[in-house]
C-alpha cells in the first residue's frame, strides 16, 4: 500500500478510537486538560499523532522536511496548505505539497485559494448536470477551474492529475468561469463617482495631474479555432488605476481592428459620449474646464476625456513635463496586461470557441482584482517600468481615425492647462 494512503488510514482509525473513547468516558468541564482525567494523556497524544498523520498524508517528502519553514514561505500558508491537506487525504488529491508549487498551479497562495473555495461553495456545488450529480469536494472544482487558467493545461493533463474525466474537468472548468463572469463582474465594474475621488487622489499624487480616473490600454489574445486551427486575435481593452486594479473591461471584439476602432466598438465609448459616465463636475486650471478623463497612449485618439502625449515636444517645458507624468501612469496598464498573460491560458494560443476564450479573460481579470484585493501578488508582473513598454499587439494600432477635428482644440485646451500641473517623474 502507497505509505500516503497507509498514513491516511491510520489517521481514520485514531480518529475512530478517539470518538470510541469519548463515548466511553466524556470529560467534563476543562477535564480534557486535568491531569485527573486517566484517559487524558493517552487522548492527547493520540490526537497529536492523528493530526501529524492526515498532514503528512499530503505534505510528505521522500526526504525529511526541516522544522523551519522554506526561504520566502511563511508559517500561515504552511497552516493553510496542512489545512487544505486534511481536506484531501486519501482522494487522490492534485494539491500541491509546497507553497511554491502552490502558487505556479493556481497563480495565488493558499490562504486565497481557501478564501475562494469558501466564497465560491453554494455556487460551484448547485450546479452539477441535472441527474448527474458530480460529487465533487468544492476545492476540487476549484483546483480544476484555477489549474487551466493558470497553467493552460489541456484537459487530458487535467484529467491525470484530478483523476477525473475530461467531461468532467471541462465541466468544472466551465462552470468555475461562468460562476465569475456571472456572480461577481462587479469586481472589475466602472467605479462610482464616490469610488473615483480615490482613484483621482492616487494619480494626482503620483504626477501632479488632477482629475484623471483611469489609463486605457489594449491588447490581444489569440485562439486556434476548433475547426480550421486558424489563429485569431481577440482584443481585449481595459482601464486600469495607479494599483494595476482593473476598473473596466471589455473583451471578444475583433483584434485585427486597431486600438481607435476596438474604443469606437466598446460600451465604453458610448456611454462616456453619452455622459453616463465620467459626468462628475469639471475643475478649473487656469480658467479651462478640465472634465474627468482617462490617459492613453499614441494609438488613440485626442479627445477630451482621453489624453494623448504631445509629439514631440519641446525640450524642458510644461509639455514634456507632461509626457514624463504620462508615460508613468502608463505603466500600470502594462503592468496590468503582463500579469494577465501570466495565466497560462491567456499566455499562448488555445484551441478554443470565442465565447470560452472571451470567458477566461473575464474570470482571468476578474481573479487578477480579487487577488489585488486581498494583496495577494501572485500573479502581478513583477517587471521593472521599462521592460513593461512593449506590447506584441502593436501591430494593431495603426487604423483610419475616426476623431471629429472639431473637437481637438477643446482637448487641446485641456491637455495644455493639465501640462502645468504635470511633475517631471
Amino acid at each position: 500500500m502507497d505509505k500516503r494512503a497507509l498514513v491516511a488510514l491510520l489517521s481514520s482509525l485514531i480518529s475512530e478510537l478517539l470518538l470510541l473513547l469519548f463515548v466511553i468516558s466524556p470529560p467534563s468541564g476543562d477535564s480534557f486538560s486535568s491531569p485527573s482525567n486517566s484517559l487524558s494523556p493517552l487522548i492527547t497524544h493520540l490526537l497529536s499523532f492523528s493530526n501529524t498523520a492526515a498532514t503528512l498524508s499530503l505534505l510528505s517528502h521522500k526526504r525529511k522536511r526541516s522544522q523551519s519553514p522554506e526561504p520566502g514561505v511563511t508559517a500561515d500558508e504552511i497552516s493553510h496548505l496542512t489545512k487544505l491537506g486534511r481536506r484531501f487525504v486519501g482522494a487522490h488529491s492534485a494539491i500541491p505539497r509546497n507553497p511554491d508549487s502552490f502558487k505556479l498551479c493556481f497563480k495565488m497562495t493558499a490562504s486565497t485559494f481557501e478564501w475562494l473555495s469558501a466564497l465560491l461553495e453554494p455556487l460551484l456545488e448547485c450546479r452539477d448536470p441535472v441527474n448527474s450529480p458530480l460529487n465533487l469536494p468544492v476545492e476540487t472544482r476549484l483546483g480544476i477551474g484555477l489549474y487551466r487558467l493558470a497553467t493552460g493545461s489541456d484537459y487530458s493533463d487535467i484529467s491525470q492529475r484530478f483523476k477525473v474525466s475530461e467531461s468532467v474537468a471541462k465541466f468544472c472548468v466551465k462552470q468555475f468561469c461562468r460562476v465569475l463572469c456571472t456572480n461577481f463582474r462587479f469586481w472589475v465594474g466602472f467605479p462610482t463617482p464616490n469610488e473615483l475621488e480615490p482613484i483621482t487622489e492616487s494619480f494626482e499624487t503620483l504626477t501632479g495631474l488632477p482629475n484623471c480616473c483611469g489609463v486605457i490600454h489594449c491588447t490581444r489574445f489569440n485562439i486556434l479555432k476548433p475547426e480550421s486551427m486558424e489563429e485569431v486575435p481577440l482584443s481585449a481593452q481595459i482601464v486600469v488605476d495607479t494599483s494595476s486594479k482593473i476598473l473596466s473591461i471589455v473583451a471578444g471584439i475583433n483584434g485585427k481592428k486597431g486600438n481607435q476602432l476596438v474604443l469606437k466598438s466598446s460600451t465604453l465609448y458610448q456611454d462616456i459620449e453619452s455622459n453616463n459616465l465620467l459626468n462628475s463636475p469639471p475643475i478649473d486650471i487656469n480658467g479651462v474646464s478640465i472634465p474627468q478623463y482617462l490617459i492613453g497612449d499614441k494609438s488613440y485618439p485626442f479627445l477630451p476625456w482621453l489624453m494623448v502625449p504631445f509629439h514631440q515636444p519641446v525640450m524642458n517645458s510644461y509639455e514634456e513635463n507632461f509626457n514624463s507624468a504620462h508615460n508613468v501612469m502608463l505603466a500600470s496598464g502594462f503592468r496590468t496586461i503582463d500579469s494577465l498573460k501570466k495565466w497560462g491560458v491567456l499566455s499562448k494560443p488555445i484551441k478554443e470557441e470565442i465565447k470560452t476564450m472571451v470567458a477566461y479573460i473575464g474570470a482571468c481579470s476578474i481573479l487578477h482584482n480579487a487577488l489585488l484585493m486581498r494583496e495577494d501578488y501572485s500573479s502581478l508582473s513583477g517587471k521593472s517600468d521599462e521592460y513593461l513598454q512593449y506590447d506584441d499587439s502593436s501591430q494593431y494600432h495603426g487604423d483610419v481615425s475616426f476623431v471629429d477635428n472639431s473637437i481637438d482644440q477643446k482637448a487641446f485646451e485641456i491637455r495644455s492647462a493639465l501640462a502645468t500641473r504635470a511633475r517631471r517623474c
